[in-house]
């Protein structure tokens, strides 16, 4: 399905993708003006995924039902126009914040430290 017709069909629109240059400001003021008025859009990836400015003015002029934002676009401010809309959720990047999750991230990364200690590659390298 492509974009367009995602974003004009959905009820609710969850952004789950990497930070790219074809990711960046995926979804800006036009994406935003296709959407359902009654949708709502959801960004637990990459903050610059989502043009913030033009977010704050979709849902001043109520051209989305509402936005829930755990990630932002110049991290760790958020635009200020968006604070104060009862229509947009903001919570402070806790996408991850699980017992579990964590409990997960800590071993990946005790794994990485003993893999390069031991000689090898590190199970995920950062480049």
């Amino acid at each position: 399905m492509s974009l367009d017709r995602l974003l004009v069909t959905s009820d609710i629109v969850s952004l789950h993708v990497p930070l790219t240059a074809e990711t960046t400001h995926l979804i800006d003021r036009k994406a935003l003006t296709r959407m359902k008025r009654s949708a709502y859009l959801i960004n637990t990836s990459r903050g610059p995924v989502i043009d913030e400015a033009a977010l704050a003015w979709a849902l001043q002029q109520h051209l989305l039902a509402g936005a829930a934002l755990d990630v932002y676009e110049h991290e760790p401010a958020i635009c200020p126009d968006l604070l104060h809309l009862e229509n947009a959720l903001l919570v402070p990047h806790l996408g991850s914040a699980t017992t579990e999750t964590r409990t997960a991230m800590a071993d990946l990364a005790a794994a990485n430290v003993i893999a390069v200690l031991d000689g090898r590659a590190p199970l995920t390298p950062v480049s």
